[in-house]
């Protein structure tokens, strides 16, 4: 972006500050050891060694909707402090500071105050527990996401400046070419980032129909169809005149953006990419119609996801937080709720050229999208909320902007408010890590909910009795195998569903099932599923095998087999039903 950013002394102190507060508290949640290893993460983890052996994945390992951008930037980390789980944390440490400082940059360039862009920083430096949660763990790109949204919405905001000064600077082509590469790499890194880049250019085409001089028109004969770059200039047009030549540069962009993407496209075809990108791999899960499956996802959204995004709820489990605060919370969020509400009945009415105007559309655009995405598509079958990140961002810059309003009205009493929503959150999160496990976890089925206390355990137990390959479940597979410098490979073609349902999607990495092809000895690992368990039993003895078994932890070993049985031999391992 070419405009200064200039920040008084006073407010870049208090921005640092609630970095450092949003720093040192995930570090305190990374020391408590309350936030599990799990395997989306360790699978991110694996990607990132594989890039320093050489590999070059565009996506990640098993399903093409989430780019390969956060497994780069540790393998970064892991070239200058080894490859260890701190590694893995710091990326997301990064990324998050950053999210916030975009985030005060957003809520001072849509107010023209720096302390409602720094008070938005606060309100994220210490969030509820579903933000914390998926900003601290390597889920393959949620951090990016944020970060990259953010980026988007700024530039977006740059683009309506130009427009509204009738800009005939050429350089002002390149925050339409950043647009464009911005959306179309964050297509690549995560296909959530749409919710950002499509509000983004529906607004750009509604503010330039406000904005324009009345009574003009397109002109389709201007200068894109015989040169763009020479034509665009202070004596012959301007970004009134022609946006279609624009929003060409902002194409060229996309393409320059999503290149990877488009790569992975010619390479495996665009109808699989599409259907990734749209949730195909979690909509097998869904027998109902379509009507159903619409009403079951609203019904996620008004229940589950909006209960986590506010902090009444953990992500993984129905448990309300901090309940002696939850009713004053509410209150907050709905005057926020109504404070939005109102600017965008004003913004409406008096268009882009009044000095009141305050781009809530955008902000509720990014809102409207994220709700239309959860119920029309699989994705809104996960009520754990983690779909509606950017929807917190967007509340924290809302809240920010309506504090400061009733600050005029009210005086400092409404810094109470800030205060009760942030020890709402602290609050929340100190209830959660008091349960330990499951900690503060990703895992939403509580039988995948792993007591990651006994790794070390159990790796040492599985080296000690030479059993190095086997068979397990997708929640052991992969943090067994970046754990143990991937000496230990236990492919997962075991369910961890008590229905035994299991998809093939779960066996991720197919290097791995060669190596079990040629070894010689095997061994099973199960958790917390004692049904699975009589099965194992029951199909070696059927099959006149001997084994051993013990118990570590949340792990159930069979080990010493007398001979080597695939699942499928026993009847497991068979497509998710």
């Amino acid at each position: 972006m070419h405009q200064r950013i200039d920040i008084p002394r006073k407010e870049f102190a208090w921005l640092a500050g609630a970095v450092i507060v949003a720093v040192v508290f995930k570090i305190g949640l990374l020391l408590a050891n309350v936030i599990p290893f799990n395997s989306d993460e360790a699978v991110v983890a694996l990607m990132a060694r594989h890039i320093l052996q050489g590999s070059r994945p565009i996506f990640f390992y098993g399903q093409a909707y989430m780019g390969s951008l956060d497994a780069f930037l540790i393998a970064g980390i892991f070239k200058l402090i080894g490859m260890n789980i701190w590694a893995v944390r710091i990326v997301q440490i990064g990324l998050y500071s950053f999210t916030l400082i975009t985030a005060a940059i957003l809520g001072r360039r849509l107010t023209g105050s720096w302390k409602a862009g720094v008070l938005t920083a606060w309100l994220l430096a210490i969030p509820n527990v579903g933000m914390t949660l998926y900003t601290s763990v390597s889920m393959g790109g949620y951090g990016e996401m944020l970060l990259i949204g953010n980026l988007i919405l700024l530039t977006t905001l740059q683009i309506t400046r130009d427009m509204k000064n009738d800009s005939r600077n050429k350089n002002h082509l390149i925050p339409w070419f950043l647009l464009g590469f911005l959306s179309g790499f964050g297509l690549w890194v995560f296909g959530l980032t749409l919710v950002y880049s499509i509000p983004a250019f529906i607004y750009l085409i509604w503010y330039w129909v406000r904005v324009r001089p009345k009574g003009q028109t397109i002109n389709p004969s201007g200068p894109w169809r015989k040169n763009l770059l020479s034509k665009i200039n202070p004596g012959e047009g301007n970004l009134r005149e022609y946006p279609a030549n624009y929003l060409g540069i902002a194409l060229i962009g996309g393409v320059v953006g999503c290149m990877p993407w488009l790569i992975y496209a010619q390479r495996s075809g665009l109808s699989n990419l599409v259907a990734e990108l749209s949730g195909s791999a979690i909509g097998g899960v869904e027998s109902l119609s379509y009507l159903g499956q619409f009403t079951r996802h609203a019904l996620n959204l008004s229940l589950f996801g909006s209960t986590v995004i506010m902090g009444l709820r953990p992500p993984w489990e129905i448990r309300w937080l901090a309940i002696p605060l939850a009713p004053f919370v509410l209150i907050f969020w709905g005057a926020v709720a109504i404070f939005a509400i109102k600017n965008l009945r004003r913004d409406l009415k008096v268009g882009p050229n009044n000095p009141q105007y305050s781009h809530v559309l955008l902000l509720c655009g990014v809102i409207l999208l994220v709700v239309i995405g959860f119920v029309a598509t699989p994705f809104g079958v996960d009520p754990s909320g983690r779909y509606f990140l950017p929807v917190g961002v967007v509340m924290a810059i809302l809240a920010s902007q309506a504090v400061w309003e009733w600050k005029a009205k009210w005086g400092n009493y409404v810094w109470l408010s800030v205060g009760v929503v942030l020890a709402f959150h602290l609050w929340g999160t100190l209830e959660v890590m008091r349960t330990t496990p499951p900690g503060i976890t990703t895992q939403i089925d509580a039988v995948t909910q792993i007591d990651h206390h006994y790794d070390s355990d159990l790796i040492e137990f599985l080296r000690s009795e030479g059993e190095y390959r086997g068979y397990t479940n997708y929640w052991v597979s992969y943090p067994l195998a970046f754990l143990s410098d991937e000496s230990l490979i236990y492919i997962p073609r075991l369910p961890y569903h008590q229905d035994f349902r299991y998809t093939p999607r779960d066996d991720r990495y197919p290097p791995y099932d060669q190596l079990l092809d040629q070894t010689l000895r095997i061994a099973y690992i199960t958790t917390n599923n004692p049904e699975l368990d009589d099965h194992l039993r029951s199909g070696f003895m059927d099959l006149g095998v001997s084994w051993k078994e013990t118990k570590i932890g949340d792990y159930q070993v069979y080990y010493r087999l007398s001979q080597v049985i695939a699942p499928s031999e026993i009847g497991l391992g068979g497509d998710e039903g």
